[in-house]
C-alpha cells in the first residue's frame, strides 16, 4: 500500500465509520428518550403515515364512546322523569280508587281532586322543565322540545352503521293534558288543570265519573311504562355501542404501538453497540491520522 500524505484514507475510512456510529447512537437515544421507533418521517414513512391513521381512528373511538355515554345519560335523565311521573299517576290511581267505592261525601271527594289536581300540576311542571344538555326532554313547546329524532354518533363513520337512532316518539310531550289527552275529565283552564272526574256530572254521580276516569289512568301510565321500555332496549343498544368502540379502540392502540412504539431493550443495545463502535473509530481515526508523519522518516 502507497505511503500517501494528501490523501489519507485510512483517517477517512474511520471517519466515515465515526459518523455512521454517531448518528446511529444518536437515534438510539432519541427512540430511547421518547420511546417511539418512528419519530420523523425519514425513520419510516409508510409506517408512519399507517401510525397517524390508527391514531386518529383511536382519538375518534374514544369520542364515539363519550358520545354514547353522554345519550346513555340523557336517557337516564328521561327515565328518571318518567319514573316520578308514574310514582304520581300511581298515587292518582290510588286516589281515585278510593273515589270511585261510592262512600265518600263531597268534603272528601273535594279534597281527593286538590291532591289529583296538585299532582297532575307537577307532572305538567317535570315535562315542561325538565332538561338536558339545553334540550327540554317532554316540553310541549315545540321551540324548546325535542320534535325530531335524536341521533347518537356511536361510531367512527359517516354511514348509518354509526348511528343509533333515539326516535322522537321517547320525548313526545308528557304533560297532564298530554298524557289525558282523551280524556273527559282532565282539561286546561287559562293556565290552570282543571279536573272533573270527582264531581256529580250529567246522569253520573262523582263516584261513577271516577270509575271511568281510572282508564284513562290506565292509559297514562301505558303511555309511561311504553317509552320506559324503549328506553331500556336503547340503553341495551347503547352500551353494546360503548362496549364495541373500546374493544376497536384497544385492538387499534395495540396495532399502532407495534409499529411506531419502540423497544427499549433493543434501542439500548443498540445504543452501547454505537456506543462502542463510536469510541474505537475515534481511536482509530486518531491513528490513521498520525499514519502521514510515518513519510518524514523517509525525508
Amino acid at each position: 500500500m502507497a505511503i500517501t500524505v494528501n490523501t489519507n484514507m485510512a483517517a477517512l475510512t474511520a471517519q466515515s465509520s465515526l459518523n455512521k456510529s454517531t448518528t446511529k447512537m444518536n437515534t438510539a437515544m432519541e427512540r430511547m428518550t421518547t420511546g417511539y421507533r418512528i419519530n420523523s418521517s425519514k425513520d419510516d414513512a409508510a409506517g408512519m403515515a399507517v401510525a397517524n391513521k390508527l391514531n386518529y381512528k383511536v382519538s375518534s373511538l374514544k369520542v364515539a364512546q363519550d358520545n354514547g355515554q353522554m345519550g346513555a345519560s340523557m336517557l337516564d335523565t328521561a327515565e328518571g322523569v318518567l319514573g316520578v311521573m308514574k310514582d304520581n299517576l300511581v298515587r292518582i290511581r290510588d286516589l281515585t280508587e278510593q273515589a270511585a267505592n261510592g262512600t265518600y261525601g263531597t268534603d272528601a271527594m273535594k279534597a281527593i281532586k286538590t291532591e289529583v289536581g296538585a299532582r297532575l300540576a307537577e307532572i305538567s311542571r317535570m315535562a315542561n322543565s325538565s332538561e338536558f344538555n339545553g334540550k327540554v326532554l317532554f316540553s310541549e313547546d315545540t321551540k324548546t322540545g325535542i320534535t325530531s329524532d335524536i341521533n347518537l354518533q356511536v361510531g367512527i363513520t359517516s354511514d348509518g352503521g354509526s348511528v343509533i337512532k333515539l326516535d322522537k316518539s321517547l320525548f313526545a310531550k308528557a304533560t297532564a293534558t298530554a298524557l289525558f289527552a282523551k280524556s273527559n275529565f282532565v282539561s286546561m283552564n287559562g293556565t290552570d288543570i282543571k279536573v272533573t272526574a270527582f264531581d256529580n256530572a250529567g246522569n253520573k254521580s262523582a263516584d261513577e265519573n271516577a270509575r271511568a276516569f281510572l282508564t284513562d289512568i290506565d292509559n297514562a301510565l301505558a303511555n309511561i311504562t311504553d317509552r320506559t321500555t324503549q328506553i331500556g332496549g336503547f340503553q341495551q343498544r347503547i352500551l353494546s355501542a360503548i362496549e364495541s368502540a373500546g374493544v376497536m379502540e384497544t385492538n387499534l392502540t395495540s396495532a399502532a404501538s407495534l409499529i411506531q412504539d419502540a423497544d427499549i431493550a433493543e434501542e439500548s443495545s443498540n445504543y452501547i453497540k454505537q456506543q462502542i463502535l463510536q469510541q474505537t473509530s475515534a481511536s482509530l481515526l486518531a491513528t490513521a491520522n498520525q499514519a502521514p508523519s510515518i513519510a518524514m522518516n523517509l525525508v
